[in-house]
């Protein structure tokens, strides 16, 4: 058929056409079209950042390439649009590869033929570079030649030495009687050794041998060929000390100064010298720190040094002052064992006239440090520095107590607090800023804390109540016939006693203003309160007689008055001239407790108090047995228990009234026995008179005698008045034969 073979080709020709209209209207991948034509894209305009950091992006037809910046290199074999990234080249391990493997076997070699002899490579981002070791300059030519230091810096070594130049460095030589401590790149300075001489006879034997061999290291040192042995003086220094502070060497104010003399200019000596930037050293009684800078440059920023009880911190600008001779040092050292004594403490209170007037007494509550710097003028310094002490008591101030930061001043020979004040404080640490650099420590003020209102009016209200009625029973053990006996008259003097006691008391305690008077009432006051125990144990030995004994159960008037007063004024006598300046303190007329003198009171005290109690223990003992004897006189019994019973209460007044005044003189009394030791004192008369007075019958009966007859006699007196008025209104009037006036 010819119509459909005609349709084929119709078909065939119409499919041609279309292929070849649509292959001429499109562009292939890395071209565009335009109009009827195809333009090349170029992608290194359109994505600059195709290649990436430290990459070219090179243009080709439908396409591009990358390549990498001189000095990196692609870290994949194919870098191309998608993958591929360029990184820096080291030239200087790379350059030393390509060294070796031309065999050359030092690596040294290979580093210098990079940069060449006497320099350094340095790689940079996408090159090197070279720079001269020190001790060396670089020339046009990239070449490192030597420098001669002793030419180019003007005074590197100072006036007193000579520079001599080396292959890449200098050298100084000091001249005699200077010394650069072994730094031989370092400015040398005077040496003086003079104050490791020992110039008083007592210096103990452990501080001359110190001070010998200090001087000896000193005196190496002083020319051009010293050598360094700081780690070996630091050692044999804190030795010596060891043994001074456990043999109580240092015991005055003079030791102390040179002691702490001694170890500033030893560290001073020993600081330059130690080879490691930081040295730390402990013994039995000392430990310290030092740090060390060598430089060219003068060290700057903070700097810390610190023990087992204080922090020491400030700048190296401050270390180096105002000159530096090419290093540095600062060194902190802690003393375990040194105590101060009381009397250079004192010495604290002349410093402030107000601490003088209320009697402020001082304490350290940490361990003493001394603080020692490169620099030699430390007298002023441009700086405060800082140190923070740990307290050796855990205590929060107080309004009895304060802390202050002190130094020891050699000049006075005493501890002061000029030019250090306290900026912190809790009870555990106290921060203190000083303006100059010394031995330093915490001292802790005690301030004694004025009595209240209340406590006052008790004791004087209590004191006034307690003569009265100890002079009441004075009349009465005197006066009342009905009583009269050895009992009675061991009451009698126990009554002077306490009142003695009582009135001194009242009128001398707080006399503290006058040291003489003062020792004059803490003296009195100690032998009539001894007096009145002593007369205490009379009367128990009196009861055990009166119990066992049948006949002679009276006691002879010389013996009482020998232990009465006899057994007190020879334990005064011992007291005064073991410890004269036990009587009087800063705060009360009574006993020291320095020395424990108080003991001198509270042992015969005690020893009293045990053998009345055991004295008593027997006579109830026997008093028992004889209430159980068959035929036992029952009113003489009674009377004697009576006796005992007041006897034993007496014992309980007077003895547990000092048992609370053994806390009433301490630096911190409690409250509660501050308030029980004043109201058994004060009204401890008044408690004897009831005890010996109105619990007694036969002063009862005395009494009410007295009183009737008192009362008797005003009626008496007022009867006979009454009588002579009346007889005397009866008579008449009379006028006067010249006047003529009326009179009675």
């Amino acid at each position: 058929m010819v119509v459909p073979n005609m349709d084929l080709k119709r078909a065939l020709l119409l499919l041609g056409l279309f292929l070849m209209f649509s292959e001429s209207h499109t562009c292939r991948i890395g071209f565009k079209q335009r109009k009827n034509s195809c333009d090349d894209i170029d992608e290194c305009v359109t994505d600059p950042g195709l290649c990436g950091d430290h990459a070219q992006c090179f243009n080709t037809p439908g396409s591009y390439y990358c390549n990498c910046n001189e000095g990196f290199r692609s870290i994949t074999a194919n870098f191309t649009a998608t993958s591929g990234e360029c990184r820096d080249i080291n030239e200087c391990t790379e350059k030393t590869r390509e060294c070796r493997g031309e065999a050359i076997p030092d690596v040294d070699e290979c580093v210098s033929s990079v940069c060449g002899v006497h320099s350094s490579c340095i790689n940079t981002l996408g090159s090197f570079r070279c720079i001269c070791s020190p001790g060396f300059l670089k020339h046009e030519n990239g070449s490192c030649t030597d420098k001669d230091e002793c030419k180019g810096v003007p005074d590197v070594c100072g006036t007193n030495a000579n520079c001599s130049n080396h292959q890449g460095s200098y050298s100084c030589k000091c001249h005699e009687g200077y010394s650069n401590y072994g730094n031989s790149q370092s400015k040398c300075t005077e040496m003086s050794c003079d104050h490791f001489e020992s110039d008083t006879e007592d210096t103990p034997a452990k501080l001359k041998t110190l001070l010998a061999l200090l001087r000896s290291s000193c005196e190496s040192l002083r020319g051009p060929n010293s050598h360094q042995i700081g780690e070996q003086l630091l050692e044999n220094l804190f030795t010596s000390t060891d043994e001074l502070l456990s043999e109580g060497n240092i015991a005055d104010g003079k030791m102390l100064n040179q002691f702490l003399d001694t170890v500033e200019n030893s560290m001073r000596l020993i600081g330059p010298q130690l080879k490691q930037p930081v040295t730390r050293m402990e013994t039995h009684n000392t430990f310290a720190e030092v740090a060390v800078t060598r430089n060219q440059t003068p060290p700057s920023g903070r700097v810390t040094l610190s023990t087992d009880s204080a922090l020491f911190r400030t700048s190296w600008e401050t270390v180096v002052g105002k000159s530096y001779p090419g290093f540095a040092f600062a060194a902190l050292v802690s003393y375990k064992d040194l105590n101060s004594t009381s009397d250079l403490l004192h010495k604290m209170s002349n410093e402030r006239s107000d601490d003088k007037e209320r009697s402020v007494t001082y304490q350290l509550n940490s361990k003493v440090v001394t603080a020692v710097v490169s620099n030699a003028e430390t007298k002023q310094l441009s700086e405060s520095v800082t140190l923070v002490f740990r307290h050796v008591e855990e205590r929060a101030e107080s309004e009895g107590m304060a802390y202050s930061c002190v130094y020891w001043d050699e000049t006075e020979g005493a501890w002061s607090g000029r030019g250090c004040k306290r900026t912190e404080s809790n009870s555990t640490h106290t921060v203190c800023s000083c303006s100059h650099l010394s031995s330093f420590a915490v001292l802790m003020a005690l301030y004694p804390v004025q009595d209240s209102f209340d406590l006052v009016l008790i004791t004087r209200v209590g004191l006034v109540l307690s003569l009265v009625c100890l002079f009441l029973c004075i009349l009465t053990f005197k006066f009342c016939r009905s009583i009269q006996g050895t009992r009675t008259s061991i009451h009698l003097h126990l009554s002077i006693c306490l009142f003695i006691a009582d009135l001194v008391f009242l009128c001398g305690i707080t006399s503290t203003h006058n040291q003489v008077a003062c020792g004059i009432v803490a003296g009195l006051l100690h032998f009539f309160f001894l007096s009145a125990f002593c007369w205490m144990l009379l009367e128990g030995v009196q009861l055990y007689r009166m119990v066992v004994m049948v006949f002679h159960t009276t006691l002879k008037h010389l013996y009482m008055y020998l232990v009465g007063y006899g057994v007190p004024l020879f334990v005064i006598i011992i007291s005064a001239i073991t410890f004269p300046k036990g009587y009087g303190t800063d705060r009360h007329c009574w006993l020291s407790l320095d020395h424990n003198f108080i003991w001198s009171f509270f042992a015969p005290v005690c020893i009293i108090v045990i053998l009345n109690s055991f004295v008593f223990i027997i006579t109830v003992w026997k008093l028992a047995e004889k209430f159980s004897s068959l035929n036992p006189d029952l009113s003489k019994l009674r009377n004697i228990r009576g006796f005992t019973v007041t006897a034993v209460a007496q014992m309980c007044i007077l003895g547990g009234m000092w048992v609370f005044g053994c806390f009433l003189f301490q630096e911190e009394g409690t409250q509660v026995a501050l308030y029980l030791f004043t109201i058994l004192n004060s009204f401890q008369g008044a408690l004897i008179f009831i005890m010996h007075c109105l619990l007694s019958k036969p002063v009862r009966d005395e009494y009410c005698k007295l009183i009737t007859s008192i009362c008797s006699l005003k009626e008496k007196k007022y009867s006979e008045f009454s009588t002579n008025q009346s007889s005397n209104s009866q008579q008449p009037l009379r006028s006067h034969q010249t006047t003529g006036e009326s009179k009675i």
